[in-house]
């Protein structure tokens, strides 16, 4: 680029030159910053020569602001400047989701003196801070949680307060994250009890807990969560004192909630219990499940080493028989202990937070979790094998009908993390999501019975899990794996063309719906009028009745289209999410005329006539439909063992 002198610069240009002579000047100081080694790409593994210390005050529950105070002893400096990155790529994530846009008031100082900064213009979470030969540096910042759903997942309500510390510092780049000393302190509300698996150093005081110093890696994947009404029950393994403790960690919007029953509790212990008999070992010192029962804090589930972040409905264990599609959330996120945080795709771990992650194993590292959730939700008693079978039968149904199948494979779903992060789709049939969780549970069933096929009962997916994850008995750190390790595994334990086998069922397009799995398990698939409780417990959850077996789509109990099947019945006659059906057969609309309507014409066609509302314009749809309900379910097929009986017994 040419630019010119100022003698060749008309005069009214003399602010734009002086804007672009200070830019470069700020550009010189970003410079080395711009390649990807100096924005973290590649940290070395060594000592870092400073030291963070975190002070998080998070007691203005009522903005729902956490402050945060930063200090940096003995910085790394580069020509006097210190380089600090806000985490981007959030492991459990595996998408570049760190929230940067809810930081403001970020201020830098030194002796008291402020200090001047810039932000990359490559990549935005990172920060330029001039500070010339400054041995601490001083960082204040507000973290401004969301106040609503509109701004995105509630994290604080009057009574929870759920602390994510990627969420509360800047790290240097230099050194990996593992390599970074933290020391941490936080301030919560004086009536609030906490848990994290952080270790405290002391008892806290007066609201103030300061934890014993650890690594960056470490903090970040031990959240803390904290409330005014909390209990702690210890789900131990009675029978093994060798054993690390586990404790589940209940916050609930009322004290109400936290009424488990004895029944509640064994079933959880045996979670416990189930998950040791199946890996063998266990890589963790102490196990955390840190659970919120809320209708104003976020349902979430998200997996770390030590612990799991976890939220359900206020009423999960009041009212226990209406909560069965929320049981096996505990089991999912426990197994990612061992898959997901011990072994881990290689190109899942990175060396810090701003380094894209890969998400290709997705399929071995959520679509196996996946699967063990369910079967340890099964075999603990969280929940019946009738319950975990038709559980299972809805998972077929879905992609049995799928039409994405067609264009998309399995394994291009493991991009939509980063593709699309869990955003609302127009035809999330057609356009497919993260499939890789639940298809890849039937697609781990079928390897499951394959194993026990090919080995005539003597070995099953159980002896995968303990070679693979059982490996390396109290060992915390990552263990890294390729596609090659998992099939050379499976081969060990029985061999088998595993090679074409993922071939067929997660890299090619427009395959069968993996059903194989359930056929050998002694089931197939079949659609009819009776009910399936997990439909009913969803609609539950989720607020909407599904007709997608049968006109193909879901409606809310209020008659709004939720979600169309793509190329299905009401797709053909031009209905569309968000729509309003406002009739049936003459009638205001109601869940129950419309079920009844659709039930009756099982053997029979019968008419149906529908009036819509799509905005401001209204149109009434007239068809015919026989075939009723078709609800999925499991059938037994005569003259085959009951293998899934098996897979979900308690060992």
């Amino acid at each position: 680029m040419l630019i010119k002198k100022p003698s060749d610069c008309p005069s009214r240009h003399s602010n734009t030159l002086r804007s672009l002579v200070q830019g470069l000047a700020l550009l010189s100081i970003a410079l080395p910053t711009l390649s990807g080694a100096a924005i973290g790409d590649h940290p070395a593994h060594r000592s870092y020569m400073g030291q963070l210390a975190l002070d998080v005050d998070a007691t203005d529950v009522a903005h729902r602001v956490v402050h945060v105070h930063e200090t940096i002893t003995h910085p790394e400096l580069e020509n006097g400047v210190l380089t600090l990155a806000y985490p981007k790529w959030l492991p459990g994530n595996h998408s570049p989701t760190g929230p940067i846009e809810r930081l403001a008031g970020i201020r830098f100082r030194s002796n008291g003196r402020l200090l001047n900064w810039t932000r990359n213009p490559v990549d935005i979470n990172v920060f330029h801070v001039t500070v010339g030969t400054a041995t601490a540096v001083d960082v204040d910042f507000d973290y401004l949680s969301p106040t609503s759903t509109k701004i995105g997942k509630v994290e604080i309500s009057d009574d929870i307060t759920t602390l994510k510390w990627q969420e509360c510092v800047l790290y240097p780049l230099q050194v990996t994250t593992r390599d970074i000393p933290v020391s941490v302190q936080v301030t919560l509300p004086g009536d609030y009890a906490f848990a994290t698996a952080l270790e405290a150093a002391e008892p806290p005081k007066g609201g103030v807990v300061r934890f014993k110093t650890t690594d960056l890696e470490t903090l970040i994947d031990s959240p803390l969560y904290s409330g005014r009404y909390s209990k702690s029950f210890d789900l131990s393994e009675n029978t093994n004192a060798s054993s690390p403790p586990v404790t589940l960690h209940v916050f609930a919007d009322k004290p109400a909630g936290l009424n488990l029953t004895d029944a509640q509790l064994k079933a959880h212990r045996q979670l416990v219990s189930q998950a040791s008999k199946l890996f063998g070992a266990h890589h963790y010192k102490h196990y955390d499940f840190l659970l919120t029962l809320s209708d104003e804090v976020q349902h979430i589930g998200l997996e770390h080493h030590q612990s799991s972040e976890d939220g359900t409905s206020f009423d999960t264990f009041t009212n226990w028989d209406k909560s069965i599609t929320e049981r096996d959330l505990l089991g999912h996120e426990y197994t990612h202990s061992w898959n997901g945080k011990f072994r881990r795709p290689a190109d899942l771990w990175t060396p810090n937070y701003q380094q894209p992650m890969q998400d290709s194993l997705l399929w071995v590292y959520e679509g196996q979790t996946q699967y063990w959730g369910h079967v340890l939700t099964a075999r603990s008693g969280l929940s019946t094998q009738s319950q975990a079978i038709e559980a299972l039968a809805l998972t077929a149904a879905y992609y049995d009908q799928q039409q994405g199948r067609q264009w998309r494979p399995l394994e291009d779903t493991t991009n939509d993390p980063v593709i699309g992060y869990r955003k609302p789709r127009s035809w999330s049939d057609w356009q497919r999501a993260e499939d890789y969780y639940s298809e890849g549970q039937l697609i781990w069933l079928e390897v499951d019975t394959i194993i026990r096929s090919e080995s005539h009962q003597r070995a099953s997916l159980d002896d995968f899990a303990r070679k693979f994850f059982g490996i390396e008995d109290g060992k915390i750190t990552a263990t890294t794996y390729y596609l090659q390790d998992v099939v050379r595994t499976l081969n060990e334990v029985v061999p088998f063309t595993w090679d074409q086998f993922f071939q067929d069922r997660v890299y090619t397009a427009n395959a069968p719906a993996p059903l194989r799995g359930i056929e050998q398990a002694g089931y197939r698939l079949v659609y009819n009028n009776e009910p399936n409780a997990m439909i009913r417990s969803e609609d539950r959850d989720s607020a909407h009745i599904s007709f997608r077996y049968s006109l193909g789509v879901n409606i809310d109990k209020h008659g709004k289209i939720k979600d169309v099947a793509w190329n299905g019945l009401a797709y053909k006659l031009g209905f569309i999410e968000g729509m309003d059906i406002v009739a049936v057969n003459g009638e205001t609309y109601s869940t129950e005329k419309l079920e009844t309507v659709i039930k009756a014409s099982l053997h029979e066609p019968k008419s149906v006539e529908l009036i819509v509302k799509n905005n401001d314009h209204y149109r009434v749809v007239r068809f015919d439909y026989e075939g009723g309900l078709k609800i999925p379910h499991l059938e037994r097929i005569k003259d085959r063992p009951d293998v899934l009986a098996d897979i979900f017994k308690a060992k």
